[in-house]
């Protein structure tokens, strides 16, 4: 007897509603929207770091660095109401992430730059620049 791998495709009848509610796709759709997609670069002088947030503003993200790890968080939340003579309408939505990178330590951690433009937030990492290695030689008495 031989082990024959379940695909749901191969079903004759398949589940429209299981098909719309898999846990797989709603996991994926919430990872996708609430954590935002990050590019990772090293440079000669650096690293950077392209964190895609748009709809955000730069006072929405709150930037910290603590013992070679640096976290970029946002949270953001919106209230609207409307009334009118005969129904209240009332509309709010929060939205939050965190993500957090270990530096290497070759980081210039006094000289860390951040920028926000177009929907895109940019850390600057520069390296620490090289310290020549002094060679100590100790007699034996």
């Amino acid at each position: 007897m031989s082990i024959i791998r379940w695909n749901r495709s191969n079903d004759f009848f398949p589940s429209l509603l299981g098909d719309l509610f898999n846990d797989e796709l709603i996991s994926r759709a919430t990872n996708r929207f609430s954590v935002p997609a990050v590019n990772l670069k090293e440079t000669d002088n650096g690293y950077e770091i392209h964190l895609a947030a748009p709809g955000l503003k730069k006072e929405d993200f709150k930037i910290s660095l603590e013992d070679k790890v640096l976290t970029i968080s946002s949270e953001k939340s919106t209230e609207s109401e409307e009334k009118e003579d005969k129904f209240t309408r009332k509309e709010y939505s929060y939205s939050s992430f965190s993500r957090s990178f270990t530096l290497p330590e070759n980081i210039d951690t006094e000289s860390v730059d951040a920028k926000y433009e177009n929907g895109e937030l940019r850390i600057s990492l520069p390296k620490k620049e090289k310290v020549a290695k002094k060679l100590i030689e100790v007699s034996v008495s």
